[in-house]
């Protein structure tokens, strides 16, 4: 299918919440997503992820870490213009305008999940076992989501205070 009619794909973007949160995208309503520095995520950024596709925000280094929100791809991918400041963090000397090596697409807000969705929860969910974030060594910022598995995150984000085990007291308490 060509990329340009195939139906949005699903993502999970990480990020430290003191660098840049969902509170912060909420805000913003639109950010760049820069400052990434590895090549695989690059490469998924550059050549996979198009305009509509979906993303789950996930807060990495946080207390617990959690997916917290949704995101949608606003903008194709673009030279990071961090790469090329030397200002920045995320400054490339071997970057430059006419080779920029690192990429980056726009995010927009969409929604700031009713609840986070705690790591432990992700882990102890059925249907999440395949999940990338979950794969023994997976680290990467920008990782791909099945449908599945990104239906099944958005459904317990928006779920708000009830998590599977406070349904299930309610179950049991009628």
């Amino acid at each position: 299918m060509p990329a340009a009619t195939r139906p949005p794909a699903c993502w999970l973007v990480k990020t430290e919440p003191e660098t840049y949160s969902i509170d912060d995208l909420a805000r913003d309503r639109r950010t760049w997503w820069e400052g990434v520095r590895n090549y695989q995520a690059r490469n998924l950024m550059r050549d996979s992820m198009r305009v509509g596709d979906e993303v789950i925000v996930y807060h990495s280094n946080a207390d617990p870490p959690a997916a917290v929100g949704l995101a949608r791809v606003s903008r194709p991918a673009v030279a990071d213009a961090t790469a090329l400041d030397p200002r920045s963090a995320s400054f490339d000397p071997t970057a430059s305008a006419a080779r920029p090596i690192w990429m980056c697409v726009e995010l927009e807000f969409v929604e700031r999940f009713a609840r986070a969705v705690p790591l432990a929860e992700i882990r102890a969910t059925a249907g999440l076992e395949r999940l990338p974030l979950l794969q023994k060594g997976q680290r990467l910022s920008v990782q791909p989501v099945g449908g599945r598995e990104f239906a099944v995150l958005v459904r317990l984000g928006r779920a708000g205070g009830k998590t599977p085990a406070a349904r299930a007291r309610k179950v049991r308490s009628g």
